[in-house]
């Protein structure tokens, strides 16, 4: 897909033309959190706690993604009741380090989901990106991954991530990424080449909150 593709709306920037890009539905709340996440003065103490309510808010409606199947259970009453269960078989996997900042809002919601990791490092010579650890469930490659990740700026991370899950046997149609800001290139950079995976994120904007694992983590 190409820069037409890019449609510009009110200042918001929507990717047209990709059936895996999920975007938060936004209303004030969602706003709200963003504009403190994004403003230098917010301190490191609440920037901490509102990108964990977001970390939520992105983190459920990720799992709102992965399958469900019918099930049958009997209340207290005795009456029968048709509900749903998640399928069995899926994981989380963040990448290193930005992308732990959204494991406890994982494990928040799925007590024992198995989280496995990713390193991603830049090269200092050539600056590519490369993979150089990995640590993932012995049966990733029947699971449905949740790959966490808050920033993607140009996808080139995301990317890597992404290729490795592959060549550790998941299937493309079972990544779903959970992601808090991107860049409209980033989305680009991913779905272009792996369009079957879904990118599930609170906003599109041509620049990231690229201080976001740096502040979270007290080390800026």
């Amino acid at each position: 897909m190409g820069s037409q593709d890019i449609e510009f709306n009110g200042g918001y920037e929507y990717c047209k033309g990709y059936k895996g890009l999920h975007v938060l539905q936004s209303h004030h709340q969602i706003r709200e959190l963003q504009t403190i996440l994004r403003d230098k003065n917010t301190s490191r103490s609440d920037f901490k706690f509102y990108a964990d309510r977001l970390i939520r808010l992105v983190i459920e409606d990720s799992l709102n993604q992965l399958p469900f199947t019918d099930c049958n259970v009997v209340t207290p009453t005795g009456a029968t009741y048709d509900g749903l269960k998640y399928k069995s078989g899926n994981c989380g996997v963040s990448i290193v380090r930005s992308g732990e900042s959204m494991e406890q809002g994982l494990r928040d919601c799925c007590r024992s989901i198995r989280i496995g990791k990713i390193l991603v490092e830049s090269d200092a010579d050539t600056h590519e990106a490369k993979v150089v650890y990995a640590r993932f469930p012995e049966d990733i490659a029947n699971r449905h991954v949740l790959l966490m990740y808050p920033i993607m700026s140009t996808g080139n991370t995301v990317s890597k991530a992404v290729n490795v899950l592959l060549e550790h046997g998941v299937k493309e149609e079972c990544i779903i990424l959970s992601n808090l800001f991107c860049t409209p290139q980033a989305v680009q950079t991913v779905l272009d080449v792996y369009p079957k995976m879904k990118i599930l994120t609170s906003e599109v904007h041509p620049v990231a909150p690229n201080h976001f694992g740096q502040k979270y983590f007290g080390t800026d």
